[in-house]
């Protein structure tokens, strides 16, 4: 009897997926341990959050890193998610020519609602064997942030002197 194996991607193989135009029609795509993941489609709440995390973000971080969103970040060998929001170290060619690296990322964020238990699972398992050594999930079911580090640290990693205000973050009508 035949073993039936599903075919694993590399990081170079599902580039190249997309510059042949694989994922023209549709871009919501991540590559996650080899297998190519569409992405979940975002709830109006989810997409409020994201957007006034990003704002308070850039606001508290000016110019001392990179804050990303929902761009793509390289995990060797085969993983390429794209996180809601990553706060990078600064970077002198503000990378254009890679992705930002293990080495590079200060912050992991994801935004979570109907993906909650993927995210506090698959890509916290994900993150912790990269050596990402923090990530941040906005639990929009629960409305709460829950913060994976390691060591444990209750600041912006990298950042001890700056502060995020959570009720600047969270929608005000989710508590209702």
């Amino acid at each position: 009897m035949t073993a039936v194996t599903a075919k694993r991607f590399s990081i170079a193989e599902y580039h190249r997926l997309a510059e042949l135009g694989f994922f023209e029609f549709d871009n919501r795509f991540e590559l996650i341990r080899g297998e190519i993941i569409k992405k979940a489609k975002k709830t109006t709440f989810h997409s409020a959050c994201n957007s006034l995390l990003l704002g308070e973000l850039c606001l508290i971080m000016a110019r001392s890193a990179c804050v990303r969103g929902q761009e793509p970040i390289i995990l060797p060998p085969d993983s390429e998610p794209e996180p809601d929001v990553v706060i990078a170290r600064n970077r002198f060619d503000d990378y254009v020519s890679s992705h930002p690296l293990i080495a590079d990322i200060l912050l992991v964020i994801e935004v979570s609602d109907s993906t909650l238990d993927y995210d506090g699972r698959t890509k916290l398992s994900l993150y912790a064997e990269s050596g990402i050594a923090d990530y941040w999930i906005f639990n929009l079911v629960d409305i709460q942030l829950e913060m994976h580090s390691e060591p444990y640290q209750k600041v912006i990693p990298g950042f001890p002197e700056l502060s995020l205000d959570l009720s600047a973050v969270f929608p005000a009508q989710m508590g209702e």
